[in-house]
């Protein structure tokens, strides 16, 4: 009996997991209880496999009947429209709210959760999307495939480590998404670790490419920006976790380049 009501909840929290952080219909076959949604970042990573799988694929392959600048553009596209530019979002939010509300931590907070985008969260999305396009584009189509596979779920690893590092910033009522993360277990910390690790792994031991620094830089970042959320917060919130997921995939893709060059 307790073993069928595990797996029902493995499967509960997938479930959830590909609803909350994709745009795909998978509520349309199964719709979790609300009490899933909780767990969705201990599946973070494995939801990366799909749209990173997804932006690899297309990335890879259009660049064999369409120009490479073309298919680059294309492969981002695709993300946004898997992921309903959810992360995106966060980064826009989370630039405009440290950008423009200063020291005063409920100011920035209020920011975040405003739904209009001012002139920090404008510039945050041309600065990032351009780097990453430019980091793509100077990789060979194969490279830059295994890359995405590599960083997205990666970056959504190390990213869970917030909602272990510091606690939610709002109340569950003032959150955007009404959802408030549970505190990940040791059982799903191993579960996160495989799901972020495997892909990184695979694509290392393919590339033959420094592990030292391609780990360290997104770390590095990771830390920077949570000793900088810490400080003005006191905590995370959905936007930071965004932001914190892009930037770290960034830097990956950002490393590659300079070791490939």
């Amino acid at each position: 009996m307790q073993k069928s009501q595990n797996t029902s909840k493995f499967y509960d929290n997938l479930w959830a997991a590909f609803i909350f952080f994709t745009r795909l219909p998978f509520w349309r076959v199964y719709q979790p209880p609300k009490s899933s949604y909780a767990a969705v970042v201990e599946w973070w990573p494995f939801t990366g496999w799909l749209t990173g799988g997804a932006m690899a694929t297309t990335l890879y392959y259009g660049s064999m009947v369409m120009p490479y600048a073309v298919a680059v553009i294309a492969a981002i596209i695709v993300r946004l429209l898997l992921t309903g530019a959810l992360h995106e979002d966060g980064l826009a939010d989370f630039f405009d709210g440290f950008g423009g509300g200063g020291s005063d931590r409920q100011r920035i907070l209020d920011i975040m959760k405003d739904s209009h985008i001012g002139t920090y969260g404008v510039l945050s999305l041309i600065l990032y999307l351009s780097l990453l396009g430019v980091a793509l584009f100077s990789l060979s189509p194969e490279v830059a495939a295994l890359t995405i596979l590599a960083a997205n779920p990666f970056s959504k690893m190390i990213t869970s480590l917030m909602v272990v590092m510091m606690p939610y910033a709002r109340t569950e009522e003032t959150a955007k998404n009404k959802t408030v993360y549970r505190t990940i277990g040791w059982m799903s910390g191993i579960s996160l670790c495989i799901q972020g690790l495997l892909p990184m792994m695979a694509f290392l031991w393919y590339t033959g490419l420094s592990w030292v620094m391609i780990i360290i830089m997104p770390c590095l970042v990771m830390g920077l920006l949570c000793l900088l959320i810490w400080r003005r917060l006191r905590g995370y919130t959905g936007d930071c976790c965004g932001a914190v997921c892009l930037l770290t995939e960034l830097a990956v893709c950002l490393t590659v380049c300079s070791l490939v060059a």
